[in-house]
């Protein structure tokens, strides 16, 4: 042992200091030419604390680092920050009506918008009653991706400019991210999409935006809902606690397991959301659930029940901070899969 208790070198080495930014000195000596870590490089995990107790300390001068709590959420918000090279595309589904695929891709869409910025966009891929467009602000206009269908070609070509778009998606003044909406309205027999169609809206909004999020129909045997599956490079399974919407959900990952590589891939590296929507429904409800979907899929995060992802409009600032929290936790879930 060297003085004070610090390991010798070995014999015929020169010692070296723990904290030196430097490389190990080769056997002549000299420095080699890489480096252990950077001068200017800061970690934000280990800037001082801004939550809590912890936090007060901090904005009063005293050096204090961030809980395990602080620095977990700084981790989530750092993963969901990343831009990566190319466009990636999230299908939300569950074969079941009302289990959350809506809310997750609104809530999934706001957390990346809001950490990661711009390029964000939501599109609602469903032939009967798709709610994408009840849930989320209206631009002013009426457009659908009905209108946009035609323009396709045209977006695909060197004079389109992404300001144009606007015409047709509808931006989210609060959250940071645009929408491609379905026509609810419409009979499913007035607005069928075609496989085609699908290939034509994915390849535009993948030319204009680094993350497409898809809110999927209830129909796995819809041509719409194949060929989404086809784009997708992540897949998240929306359910609440209820056992036909969890029943479902994972019927459906059973399902794609044995439909090819690239559905086996997808329902291996799923991630889970299980939401409580029932106020009524209690944590043991929530744990039965999410520990029922361990052994299918990557990753299950837990949503608390929030009134405000009950009805009306979503809007990711308006949740109480735990349901926030929450989301931000399912963003990192997907993040980690790309």
């Amino acid at each position: 042992m060297g003085r004070g208790g610090a390991p010798s070198a070995p014999f015929g080495q020169p010692a070296q200091s723990p904290d030196s930014p430097f490389g190990d000195p080769g056997p002549d000596g000299t420095r080699r030419d890489s480096r252990r870590s950077s001068f200017v490089a800061k970690d934000r995990l280990d800037e001082p604390a801004t939550q809590g107790f912890r936090g007060m300390l901090a904005r009063i001068g005293f050096r204090v680092r961030p809980n395990e709590a602080e620095r977990a959420e700084r981790a989530d918000e750092k993963v969901v920050s990343q831009h990566w090279p190319g466009p990636r595309t999230i299908s939300i589904v569950n074969g079941k009506g009302g289990a959350g695929k809506t809310p997750a891709t609104v809530l999934l869409s706001a957390v990346f918008s809001s950490h990661g910025g711009s390029g964000v966009v939501a599109w609602d891929n469903n032939q009967t009653r798709g709610t994408l467009g009840w849930r989320t602000e209206q631009g002013p206009h009426e457009s659908t991706l009905l209108d946009l269908i035609p323009q396709t070609e045209h977006f695909l070509g060197p004079a389109a400019q992404l300001a144009d778009l606007a015409w047709f998606v509808h931006h989210q003044s609060r959250d940071r991210f645009d929408v491609l909406r379905s026509k609810p309205m419409a009979l499913a027999h007035e607005q069928r999409i075609s496989s085609e169609d699908v290939d034509a809206i994915h390849a535009v909004l993948a030319k204009y935006y680094r993350m497409i999020f898809i809110d999927s129909g209830n129909d796995e045997s819809d041509p719409m809902w194949l060929r989404m599956i086809d784009h997708t490079d992540q897949l998240v399974v929306a359910t609440s606690t209820r056992d036909d919407h969890a029943e479902a959900g994972a019927l459906l990952l059973e399902a794609l397991s044995n439909r090819g590589e690239h559905m086996a891939e997808l329902a291996r590296k799923a991630v889970v959301v299980v939401s409580q929507s029932d106020p009524k429904a209690t944590p043991a409800d929530m744990r039965r659930v999410a520990q029922g979907y361990r052994s299918l899929a990557r990753e299950v995060v837990t949503i608390p029940f929030d009134p405000a992802m009950v009805d009306g409009q979503l809007v990711y600032r308006s949740l109480r901070p735990l349901t926030r929290r929450a989301w931000l936790a399912a963003g990192a879930a997907v993040a980690r899969g790309f």
